[in-house]
């Protein structure tokens, strides 16, 4: 470990904190046998991660008491793995670090936590579908917090990668929450498989970055120790196999790079490994917005932009990033105008975001990319939670299609929740608007390769975004009501646990864009480029910022952001209130286009007909009928046992005859053997 950062021991208690209260309903339930009070469990959740908060806002201000140039705190507790001698030894420290970027993301994660902990504890209660579990609901919630601050402020890619396999676990038990529900388990399966595609390939990144820095004699595995030494590395090539129509070697550095993105795709539900997320919504809707808002989604995105120092030396790696992000963004706009699940729409629009976040950390905008991560877990929190609300008071019903009207009931949820829609559709002066320019404008000035193509695409989802999002809106809240006369004047506003920690994400939602005012508006209303975020995250970048371009092409970039962000609203105004049959109209004339929409371009039935029934029936017929039954057991286990019991049966059951003298001639003959061997 390089020796460097201030030395602190209160990094530690963030993550630990949220992992006790995980340990002792671990122990409650599961070895005593002796859940406590249901409403007792939660406030002890909620307390943990509020303290959590709280460690980190003291944090936050011993950071900023640093110089700007060495603003880096280390935790460190122990030595956690020592292995291996000379140049190939492996150590990685049980070390914590706290620098400009996982300042910012402890904090988000740990705010945007407690306010889900809390309305966690109104929804639950009213859900009833599992009173019994919501003490093992709290626990893993402390447990999945625990292992996201563990990703977060890991100061090591082996401590990191401890958090990321953590989380994975933690997504699985809470997605299959309710595993009764046969759907609810496939869910919660299929997200933890298609993680662990990801994962390989974090591994193999991994395993080849240690690997080069050995080969220099430079073994590391932290963060500060890999940049110390990563310049050695940067020429370094990779034999590729002569049967691959590629060059015959490719850089190292792009390698592995490519490797770590791989796993940023499982994680961050990036093409082609995004078909985990929207199946998501099988969990309860605090889960959804756990995953989906401020914590696990966004782990890739922060690893890419925690190794900006790699992919800065890694053009083609980070091209690849760009890409894949506008195509994802893009793909996945398209998908959610044409879906009814209140959460599906959600959800497709946070695969839609990321995309725009990875975009830009692949043109090189990493404090843009970390900007936009921050403002979308304030109002996709928002969102989630308030479709949660609009879900317990239309009785769990999830169909966009069976609601409307709800304006004249949800007094409070309505504006909570168009706070929401009014942030992610980019509009001033909330939030959405500034972190969404400055990833346009990031694509804009970068040297990728086909940028102007990726700012377009990102015009282009921009106003996909405001349509679909006004979309949910007019369909759930303006409009005549399509709810049943019964369950419509039975509707209202959740009870306080639910709806106040939606006012204060709204606010947030509302506010947050203030931290970027400086990096594009400073010079128009007076404040001091040093107090932007940008400014305060550069020195956690390498090449954080792409090539400066005029003020004025920025403002005229941001008119325009806005100008498509308002026809994509006008359209949807236009389709679900002024003239609702046009919906109807299209998807008639357009029959194929609409299913293929509607049916997400059929990608999950061609991952299943293309991995999944091939594997399954793999297993089935090989690996379990021929390999498992036939070898292993026929040949091996049971094999075995025949084979000894034949022996017994037709031989040594009658040298065991009972017979004294029998007994006595073989003893004589074992003898007589024995001596000869030795006289021969």
């Amino acid at each position: 470990m390089v020796d460097v950062g201030t030395e602190t021991d209160l990094l530690r208690w963030i993550p630990l904190l949220p992992l006790l209260v995980a340990a002792y309903h671990g122990i409650s339930i599961g070895l005593l046998r002796r859940p406590t009070v249901p409403r007792v469990a939660a406030v002890f959740s909620c307390a943990a991660v509020l303290l959590s908060f709280v460690l980190a806002c003291i944090a936050f201000r011993d950071l900023l008491a640093l110089p700007s140039d060495s603003r880096l705190l280390i935790d460190n507790v122990y030595t956690w793995i020592g292995a291996g001698i000379g140049s190939h030894a492996l150590s990685a420290e049980l070390s914590f670090q706290l620098d400009p970027l996982s300042a910012v993301m402890t904090l988000v994660v740990t705010f945007v936590g407690s306010m889900i902990h809390i309305y966690s504890i109104g929804y639950m209660e009213d859900d009833h579908r599992d009173d019994k579990g919501i003490q093992r609901f709290f626990c893993y919630l402390n447990l999945f917090t625990f292992s996201m601050l563990v990703l977060v402020l890991a100061d090591n890619l082996v401590l990191m990668f401890l958090g990321w396999e953590g989380v994975g676990l933690c997504s699985y038990l809470l997605i299959g929450f309710w595993y009764s529900d046969n759907w609810n388990a496939y869910c919660g399966s299929k997200a933890f498989i298609v993680n662990r595609i990801g994962d390989f390939g974090f591994l193999i990144g991994l395993f080849l970055l240690f690997n080069a820095l050995s080969e220099i004699g430079h073994p590391a595995v932290s963060f500060e120790g890999i940049k110390a030494h990563f310049d050695g590395i940067v020429g370094m090539t990779i034999a590729v196999p002569a049967w691959m129509p590629f060059a015959p070697e490719w850089s190292l550095v792009n390698v592995i790079g490519l490797c770590f993105f791989l796993g940023a795709c499982g994680k961050s539900a990036q093409i082609p490994l995004y078909v985990w997320l929207p199946d998501a919504m099988a969990g309860p809707t605090p889960v959804s917005a756990l995953i989906h808002a401020a914590t696990m989604v966004t782990a890739g995105v922060y690893m890419v932009c925690r190794l900006s120092f790699l992919y800065a030396a890694a053009p083609e790696a980070s091209a690849v990033i760009a890409w894949t992000g506008a195509i994802t963004a893009l793909v996945a706009a398209t998908i959610a105008i044409a879906q009814n699940d209140i959460k599906k729409v959600l959800a497709y629009s946070t695969v839609s975001q990321l995309g725009y976040m990875f975009l830009a950390a692949g043109c090189g905008g990493y404090a843009a990319a970390i900007f936009h991560l921050g403002t979308h877990a304030f109002f996709k929190a928002l969102l989630f939670l308030g479709a949660g609300a609009v879900i317990l008071a239309m009785h769990h019903e999830q169909d966009m299609q069976k609601m409307g009207g709800l304006w004249r009931r949800l007094r409070q949820t309505r504006w909570v929740f168009f706070v929401g829609v009014y942030a992610i559709a980019g509009f001033p002066p909330f939030s959405g608007f500034f972190s969404k320019d400055e990833i346009l404008v990031a694509a804009w000035a970068s040297h990728v390769p086909g940028h102007t193509w990726l700012y377009g695409i990102g015009m282009f989802t921009a106003g996909l975004t405001a349509f679909y999002m006004f979309r949910l809106w007019y369909l759930t809240f303006c409009g005549e009501s399509r709810v049943p006369s019964d369950v419509y004047s039975h509707i209202e506003d959740p009870n306080g646990f639910v709806i106040n920690p939606l006012w204060v994400l709204a606010f947030f939602s509302a506010s947050a864009g203030i931290v970027g005012l400086p990096q594009i508006w400073g010079d128009l209303i007076g404040i001091e480029e040093s107090n932007s975020l940008a400014n305060f995250l550069k020195p956690a970048f390498v090449a954080s910022e792409p090539h400066h371009i005029a003020h004025s092409t920025e403002y005229w970039m941001a008119f325009w952001a806005v100008a498509i962000a308002l026809f994509g609203t006008a359209v949807a105004w236009l389709m679900y209130v002024k003239k609702p049959g046009i919906p109807d109209r299209i998807a008639t004339a357009l029959s194929g286009l609409y299913r293929a929409l509607l049916n997400k371009y059929y990608i999950d039935e061609l991952y299943d007909a293309v991995f999944v029934r091939p594997l399954v029936a793999l297993s089935d017929r090989v690996l379990y009928r021929i390999v498992d039954a036939g070898l292993i057991d026929g040949i091996g286990a049971n094999g075995t046992a025949y084979g000894i019991r034949a022996v017994a049966a037709n031989g040594l059951k009658y040298a065991q005859s009972g017979l004294a003298q029998s007994y006595i001639f073989f003893m004589i003959v074992g003898a007589v053997a024995i001596v000869g061997y030795l006289l021969r």
